[in-house]
């Protein structure tokens, strides 16, 4: 796994935690990041 992989995958996690939760604030809380982080997450994801 290259350094890019090991940044991103945790990145993508708390995307798809909150999808399967349905829930943001709560996927951020388990994980440890903050909601302003998720919607950074996404939008670049978005891109």
């Amino acid at each position: 796994m290259n350094q890019s992989a090991k940044i991103i995958k945790p990145k993508l996690g708390l995307l798809e935690l909150a999808k399967q939760l349905g829930n943001v604030q709560q996927a951020c809380k388990v994980l440890g990041y903050s909601r302003d982080s998720y919607y950074r997450f996404k939008k670049l994801y978005e891109q």
